[in-house]
């Protein structure tokens, strides 16, 4: 699991880094010292998949509460203080756990299990669903997964695609990802995601897809071509 932290506070930054580097599951991608550079790279395309994040909640220029309420989607929240008041706030934006400090390792592990246990229940959840709501301006529409051709990346939205109707949402296309069920969809493209039931034909650097008007080309990322495979129920000599 890829981790960040976002504290101004040296010291503690150091505790939970080591914490993060002793244990094997997870892989500390940054650090920041400013709120706003975190939420930058958090808001931004920077290419990883962040699964946790550490915050501290008493940071001079943005406590950790305006960093959850100023992010589009939220990773898992891990957030840490020396203070308890904060922490039934904290828990309005869903945060996994909250530590108070000195944190130590035992404790800090205890999160972490937090963390693969909500993750479990959130793969279980969408494995037994047959359908998502989508936001459609102040409604919320029912969409049926067998419904849903593709899904396209639109600078800091995503497109979802049917057969008859296409939906905007302002989401990142690691988060969209996460709500799809693994053995309905699957990512070809940094910007595509496609339905495996819904693919003609898997050419060299492409996927087709079987749409009411006729077919959609769509692009083969390399990195994405070997789960594409895995994923499909392939007889080859």
């Amino acid at each position: 699991m890829n981790c960040i932290i976002i504290d101004d506070d040296k010291l503690s930054t150091k505790i939970i880094a080591e914490f993060v580097e002793k244990t094997d599951e997870l892989n500390l991608i940054g650090t920041y010292e400013n709120a706003v550079e975190g939420i930058n790279y958090l808001n931004g395309k920077s290419g990883e998949q962040i699964d946790i994040l550490f915050l501290d909640i008493e940071m001079p220029e943005m406590t950790g509460i305006d960093v959850l309420k100023t992010l589009n989607v939220l990773p898992q929240v891990i957030i840490y203080s020396s203070q308890e008041k904060y922490a039934l706030e904290s828990y309005e934006y869903n945060v996994t756990d909250y530590l108070l400090k000195p944190v130590t390792y035992p404790r800090f592990l205890k999160a972490i299990n937090k963390v693969k246990e909500k993750d479990e229940k959130k793969e279980d959840i969408t494995k037994s669903s047959t359908e998502i709501f989508i936001k459609n301006n102040s409604s919320l529409v029912r969409v049926k997964y067998e419904d849903i051709l593709w899904i396209e990346a639109l600078e800091n939205y995503v497109v979802v695609n049917t057969f008859r109707d296409k939906y905007t949402i302002h989401f990142t296309m690691k988060a969209i990802s996460d709500k799809m069920p693994s053995d309905k969809f699957v990512r070809v493209h940094r910007s595509f995601i496609v339905n495996l039931s819904k693919i003609k034909v898997i050419e060299d650097n492409s996927v087709v897809i079987k749409t009411e008007a006729g077919s959609k080309v769509i692009p083969i990322g390399k990195s994405y071509k070997d789960q594409l495979m895995n994923d499909i129920n392939l007889i080859t000599k």
